[in-house]
């Protein structure tokens, strides 16, 4: 019997091969990184020339690397592979300008051509990223091709591509690869090009597609029945809250919901997940430069530990809500609740069984599979003991703790529940312990680090944060909010950088930084022509539930504002961008993240033109395009 040995992958960072243009090729076998070397994270950020490639050593960083040694170009930054197949533009920083993408469907009628990017779809072998390389050689029968991030094994002696790949041409003339592994799809290839012939279409989808649709169900013949099972203390405070069992506290909403369609949320989670990665590339940028990370007016005594907390926990944040406005010029993104976001509950239970109420065999549930995502992302948190969830006896936070505690022990995770602080003391060795003597090593908090901050600023008046942060205050008859924390020895979700992207500060930087990225509206701190044009909203850059917003028209004149808590000389303008009107009512698209990825999707209405705390969540249905079309 014949052995065959195995290879083994090349150490990460050694060089696999030259590609053309004189560019390398690295391993990224990630099992046999330094971690002398490569601490974290943030080490694994590559840059050239003061310009960001990737992260090392992905497939991505090298298309965008040899494309920036060979051409001077650099496309935009991307959440995952896939999504280049999407981009139409790429930016010459030689003559500082935008040139024309067009994407090309594997078996289209124009060929690749060396230079060109190969795309990938996600699945099998590139699981939920896809995959790009670059194209070196054409022929009839085969494609050459230069990668990152495939084998980490050295090219043959003379070689200088990767590996090739199958090619025919049709009998329409169509050029068609096949994918070297079975489980996985090339999608097509992107071509620097102002010539659109046999490319795809960016706008192809019908634009009816793109719209939220209102329905009415039937009334319950008895509206005093209960739906929510109060056997579940979750439920049975959720509806404690609202009074009984409803999804919407006005009446106006009760038999109210509303569709979309598939092409729609397949939009939304694609703007998910490519946003969530453009927020942690802005958040990366603001904690380079001080002077960046001032304009978020955040006690300077805490900026070392926002340091040290994305050094060492930016893959522990747990789930966040994007707001969306969804108009005939796509999605576009309001802000990023990255830190204890709400709705979820909402979204991830109670519409969906407000639909089985009402039995609507319309579409699907978008938050059927919220809580097991979120229980996904908890599994990978690193939480090895029991876990605090901080609370206060509000009726909404209660049942918001009381869904995430269902998803911690989903995923085998120990908690207790602590409402207000009076429940914690000091222990012996100087920790915080709770009633059982159970030490607080893990927080989850139902409070947004903003209003931690503002409570902690008022404990504080008397020893200063900083003089508190160097010295810990065991000596007190009980733990402050100050003192959990902020504790060196409590890991607090969501972790404190978070601060950065919830900021609405973070947004005239996304715009500096990826302004040619459609998700993203115009935004600055101060109020310019460009954004004037259409109409503006000044916002707090700490504001939240809507509060403090001021819109005006292109003529400065004021069109709606909210009242609220958050008044400050520190705003934030940005272009106006009307939520859509349907069924009368002001409708805001939102997806929740798990993990970085999109998780599920719900909308909340109000007939203002702001969003606010007490607007309501009613249900959202997914369905099928060609149903969606035909829906009156």
């Amino acid at each position: 019997m014949t052995t065959v040995k195995k290879r083994t992958p090349e150490p990460f960072g050694t060089v696999l091969g030259i590609a053309p243009g004189d560019v390398p090729v690295y391993s990224s076998d990630y099992d046999s990184a330094d971690e002398s070397q490569l601490p974290d994270r943030s080490a694994y950020r590559h840059y050239l020339d003061n310009i960001y490639m990737g992260y090392k050593w992905q497939c991505v960083e090298f298309a965008r690397r040899w494309m920036y040694i060979n051409k001077n170009w650099i496309f935009a930054d991307v959440a995952m592979a896939y999504e280049i197949f999407r981009l139409r533009k790429v930016h010459d920083l030689k003559h500082n300008r935008q040139l024309p993408l067009q994407a090309f469907r594997n078996g289209a009628q124009r060929f690749p051509e060396p230079g060109c990017l190969l795309i990938w779809e996600a699945g099998g072998e590139f699981e939920r990223t896809g995959h790009v390389a670059i194209v070196t050689e054409v022929f009839p029968d085969r494609l050459r091709l230069v990668e990152q991030n495939v084998g980490n094994y050295p090219w043959a002696e003379g070689q200088n591509y990767s590996r090739e790949i199958p090619a025919r041409i049709s009998e329409d003339q169509g050029y068609w690869l096949r994918c070297s592994f079975s489980d996985a799809n090339i999608l097509g290839w992107v071509i620097q090009t102002s010539d659109t012939e046999h490319a795809e279409d960016p706008a192809a989808s019908d634009p009816q597609l793109h719209a939220i649709r209102a329905h009415y169900a039937a009334p319950a013949r008895d509206r005093r029945q209960s739906w929510l099972n109060v056997a579940n203390p979750d439920e049975a405070a959720y509806v404690n809250m609202m009074g009984g069992h409803w999804l919407a506290a006005n009446p106006d909403y009760r038999d109210l919901f509303f569709t979309v369609s598939e092409t729609t949320i397949e939009e939304l989670k694609r703007a998910t997940n490519e946003l969530h990665a453009l927020y942690m590339h802005a958040t990366d940028y603001v904690l380079r430069d001080d002077e960046r990370l001032a304009q978020f007016n955040i006690p300077q005594a805490i900026w070392p530990k926002i340091h040290q907390s994305w050094n060492n926990r930016r893959n522990q944040v747990i789930t966040g809500r994007f707001d969306f406005c969804l108009s005939e010029n796509g999605l576009k993104v309001y802000e990023y609740n990255c830190d204890s976001a709400s709705c979820h509950m909402e979204a991830g239970k109670i519409q969906g069984k407000w639909a089985q109420h009402i039995r609507c065999e319309l579409g699907e549930d978008p938050g059927t599979r919220l809580l097991n995502n979120i229980a996904e992302a908890w599994r990978h948190s690193g939480v090895d003991s029991i876990l605090h969830i901080l609370t206060d006896d509000n009726l909404e936070e209660i049942y918001h703790a009381l869904f995430m505690k269902e998803a911690l022990e989903a995923a085998g995770i120990e908690c207790r529940i602590i409402q207000g602080l009076n429940n914690l003391r000091w222990g012996g060795n100087g920790e915080i312990i709770d009633t059982e003597a159970n030490p607080v090593r893990w927080v989850w908090k139902t409070w947004a680090w903003e209003t931690a901050l503002d409570q902690i600023r008022e404990e504080c008046e008397e020893d200063s944060l900083q003089g508190h942060l160097s010295v810990a205050a065991n000596t007190r008859a009980n733990p402050r909010l100050v003192d959990v924390l902020l504790r060196p020895e409590v890991m607090v979700f969501e972790p404190l950088w978070t601060l950065i992207p919830s900021n609405k500060a973070i947004l005239p930087v996304l715009w500096e930084l990826f302004g040619d990225q459609d998700y993203l509206l115009n935004t600055a701190y101060r109020l310019t022509d460009e954004i004037r044009k259409k109409g503006y909203v000044q916002k707090p850059i700490v504001g939240r539930c809507g509060d403090n917003i001021s819109i005006y028209d292109s003529q400065d004149r004021l069109i709606a504002e909210t009242g609220g808590r958050f008044v400050s000389p520190h705003q934030v303008f940005q272009e106006l961008c009307p939520l859509p009107v349907v069924a009368g009512q002001r409708v805001q698209l939102c997806s929740f993240s798990a993990g970085g990825t999109y998780a599920g999707a719900c909308v909340r209405v109000d007939a203002s033109p702001v969003i606010k705390s007490e607007s309501d969540v009613v249900a959202l249905r997914v369905v099928p395009d060609k149903e969606f079309l035909a829906l009156d």
